[in-house]
């Protein structure tokens, strides 16, 4: 089911070939592909190894676990890379946990983007990846007292499955198993799983427990909005991010300031309710708390991205 992401990385391997950074759109959302033949980049595999030793630099710098002190580690996935939406918010994501949480050295992003290839430091956002990238986190934090906040951002379907898109092959798409999988596989037991795309609240199931905290964007047969190329950022990822966790430090008080402002936001544009979901575990709260209590947050992080100019500007289901 996987090797989509992988092929997508080989076909455009020669494009890279001597760490050249990629010429796209002013939009950002395309990557030209190499007029040499299929077979030809294929056989290269330039931009895969590239990608598996940024990925390799990234875990090992790692910051470890502190004894007695409850961290927080951070993953974000942008998995759709036709547009910026998705970049943004991952890329915002790791500002604010370093500069407003403390997390500087536990943050790991990856992201499709044409901004990912040749000259940003973030990795491909493919399921291996994910996969590998949970593991290291788990490898390097206390299981017992640290926590895990992965964040995750792209198109939803209404059969419950995200999609991990990069342009001109990649089709690949997470199943609410993938990610119990790869979670469960990597150790990780406290964990807080944010999920911005449409029908998210289908992830929920199969996510559930005592350790873990389960934000979703989106009822299991809601869209939700505000992807597009004009937009700067989703209804959910600005509501919680944005707004809430810089008025809160708090995880589930954000969440309600996110749900409150996006539905009055959704009434007044006139659009189905999106109605965001959350399942909190029994055990979470305390870790939760512990790591508050460990904190001293920063200053509000502004968002650096603005919204282009439309003439129906966030109203695009993810």
């Amino acid at each position: 089911m996987h090797l989509a992401p992988l092929l997508c990385l080989l076909l455009l391997s020669t494009s890279l070939a001597a760490d050249q950074p990629v010429s796209f759109t002013a939009a950002g959302d395309r990557i030209p592909v190499d007029s040499a033949s299929p077979e030809r980049m294929l056989d290269d595999g330039v931009l895969a190894e590239r990608d598996a030793r940024q990925l390799d630099r990234e875990l090992a710098a790692l910051a470890p676990q502190r004894p007695g002190q409850p961290d927080l580690y951070v993953l974000g996935f942008a998995g759709d890379g036709e547009e910026n939406v998705f970049r943004n918010e991952v890329v915002y994501l790791e500002s604010l946990f370093e500069q407003r949480f403390g997390a500087q050295g536990r943050v790991v992003t990856l992201i499709n983007h044409a901004d990912s290839l040749g000259k940003a430091p973030h990795s491909l956002a493919t399921y291996d990846n994910l996969y590998d990238a949970l593991a290291r986190i788990g490898s390097t934090m206390d299981r017992e007292q640290d926590l895990l906040l992965l964040y995750l951002t792209m198109h939803g379907t209404e059969d419950h499955e995200l999609a991990v898109h990069f342009p001109p092959v990649v089709e690949d798409w997470l199943t609410p198993q993938d990610l119990r999988t790869a979670l469960d596989e990597s150790g990780i037991r406290n964990r807080v799983v944010v999920i911005s795309a449409c029908y998210s609240g289908g992830f929920l199931p199969a996510l559930r427990g005592p350790d873990t905290l389960l934000i979703t964007a989106a009822r299991a047969d809601r869209a939700s909005f505000g992807c597009g190329t004009e937009s700067a950022a989703t209804y959910f990822g600005h509501a919680w991010l944005v707004d809430g966790l810089n008025r809160s430090t708090d995880f589930v008080a954000a969440y309600d300031l996110a749900r409150d402002a996006i539905a009055k936001r959704e009434k007044q544009e006139d659009q189905e309710p999106s109605l965001p979901q959350i399942d909190v575990g029994a055990r979470i709260g305390e870790r939760l708390r512990a790591w508050e209590s460990s904190i001293v947050p920063g200053d509000p992080v502004p968002y650096p991205y603005t919204p282009g100019v439309a003439k129906t500007p966030a109203a695009k289901p993810q």
